[in-house]
């Protein structure tokens, strides 16, 4: 497990300079399939670098992109929000610059997949219709032209909570979105889970958590061990050599 420097690619693509990355590489001999994994709206934290702990124990080279590397969560948020809502702009940019930095590694198949989390969540069905070959996206919002881009999208694992108000009735927009447009997906949401369930301890500013909790988001172990295990089964069908 290792910090990355992007920055030498991601000037020839106008990405974010610094641009920087936190590798998990599983063990063993490679190469592997690679995994872009992009944060939650607080960063990369300890919870997204266990995250992406987790991934590579699947077997996954998976590098989870900083979209705050410009400066710092405080800088960058309000930014990388507007690229979420637009659809195009820096963040994406460094996303795609992630992409092919796992592409050009001798330690990754020709196969790359994307999850991501809460904002991450979002970023992560907007570029499922770009290049990637399979795209968890957990508890993330639609975009304002979802459908059109669902249309051309690649397979798609989704996981929501039901106690997630933020996000209500989004599980099942995505779900008739895909099976409309015949993308190869599995979405769930689990009735006893809200906002960030995935997270194994509590994220934010500590000031802030009290009220978070209140809110319903975080922890929720059993329907994050299931989401798991549907994101494992899935990329393992859909990120494998032969898929």
């Amino acid at each position: 497990m290792t910090n990355v420097d992007l920055s030498v690619l991601s000037t020839s693509r106008q990405g974010s300079l610094p641009l920087r990355g936190y590798l998990a590489r599983p063990e063993g001999e490679g190469p592997w399939p690679g995994v872009v994994l992009i944060h939650e709206i607080f960063g990369i934290d300890d919870v997204m670098r266990r995250h992406a702990r987790r991934m590579a124990r699947s077997g996954y080279l998976t590098l989870a992109v900083d979209l705050y590397s410009a400066g710092g969560a405080k800088r960058c948020v309000v930014s990388t929000m507007r690229a979420l809502f637009r659809g195009t702009g820096r963040a994406y940019t460094d996303i795609e610059t992630a992409r092919q930095w796992l592409l050009d590694s001798d330690h990754c198949t020709s196969k790359v997949g994307v999850i991501g989390f809460c904002m991450g969540g979002g970023f992560a069905l907007v570029c499922a219709g770009a290049s990637f070959d399979a795209a968890a996206v957990n508890y993330g919002q639609l975009p304002k032209n979802y459908e059109e881009v669902l249309a051309r999208a690649c397979p798609i694992v989704g996981s929501y909570g039901a106690k997630d108000g933020s996000l209500k009735n989004t599980a099942k927009k995505l779900d008739d979105a895909l099976t409309l447009t015949g993308v190869t997906h599995d979405v769930k949401q689990y009735d006893d889970a809200g906002h960030s369930f995935m997270n194994d301890a509590p994220v934010g500013p500590r000031p802030l958590r009290p009220l978070l909790k209140i809110s319903g988001m975080g922890p929720s172990p059993e329907a994050a061990g299931d989401a798991w295990r549907r994101i494992d089964e899935f990329f393992a069908t859909h990120l494998s050599a032969d898929a």
